[in-house]
């Protein structure tokens, strides 16, 4: 999840779709260029450890754009395949 985050915040489009599960990949992602991403709050996570093939990761990421602040909620799900966590989505 904090690799993720951190590709958003220095936009990396390209390593977002390398770690989302290929059944919900979109074809592309283009990114905000405006969007400077400020912090990321991890709220609660459950499952995810190293015997699990699926985990969550509640957050809220925060980022200002043309002068407005605004933050992103949500409940992220994660799937295990071939030993590597992709994005699945969220819920």
């Amino acid at each position: 999840m904090r690799s993720r985050y951190a590709a958003f915040a220095v936009g990396e489009p390209d390593y977002l779709l390398a770690t989302w599960h290929p059944r919900t990949r979109p074809e592309a992602l283009e990114l905000d260029a405006d969007a400077r991403w400020l912090r990321l709050e991890i709220v609660r996570t459950a499952q995810g450890g190293p015997f699990d093939t699926e985990g969550v990761v509640e957050f809220i990421a925060y980022s200002r754009s043309g002068g407005a602040t605004s933050q992103q909620h949500e409940v992220s799900r994660f799937v295990r395949l071939d030993r590597r966590w992709l994005y699945l989505d969220a819920v």
